[in-house]
């Protein structure tokens, strides 16, 4: 039975906002450990894959149609190893955190998934307020330092840094992830 939940975060994007760019060549620097962290969860007994994206304000979007818009997208050499499986979890969400507004804590108390291990973008705005809220609901908060991407370096470190001392969250490598996952 799993006992973490392995969340991709908000990697479904066209790249077509106006701090893309910064995050677009951050991101291209996790696409590959990401990838690889997803494909040994989806093989692994003790961790569930979950696949949590903003739905861009369009209320009537469907999976498909978000993984659609960030495949038409400008950069989609960043979403095409990512793209969620139909048969794995995907919850939409409207604003930063993955918890608001969304079913997600309900799937993981359902599932009994007490560790919430974070990957995906933005490290100093998503990453950072879902740990808050991972945190907060008594999970044991883990983030992939080199799984996820910001758009401002010193934020993202500051993130990485305020997410390890205030949440007590493991801020680890994805190499380490892999090892425990393997």
């Amino acid at each position: 039975m799993p006992s973490a939940a392995l969340l991709v975060v908000d990697m479904l994007n066209p790249y077509d906002h106006e701090d893309a760019d910064a995050l677009a060549d951050h991101a291209a620097a996790v696409v590959a450990p990401l990838a690889d962290l997803a494909a040994l969860a989806r093989e692994h007994d003790g961790v569930e894959l979950i696949y949590v994206n903003d739905n861009l304000g369009d209320f009537t979007a469907t999976r498909h149609d978000l993984v659609r818009r960030a495949l038409d997208g400008r950069r989609p050499e960043l979403v095409e190893p990512l793209v969620p499986p139909d048969d794995l979890p995907f919850l939409q969400k409207v604003r930063h955190s993955v918890f608001y507004g969304t079913a997600l804590d309900h799937l993981l108390r359902q599932r009994e998934l007490s560790t919430v291990i974070l990957t995906g973008q933005v490290t100093e705005q998503c990453i950072l307020y879902s740990a808050l809220d991972a945190y907060v609901r008594h999970y044991d908060v883990c983030v992939v330092r080199d799984a996820v991407a910001c758009i401002d370096p010193q934020l993202g470190d500051a993130a990485l840094a305020m997410m390890a001392r205030n949440m007590r969250a493991q801020v680890i490598a994805a190499a380490s992830c892999l090892d425990d996952l393997r």
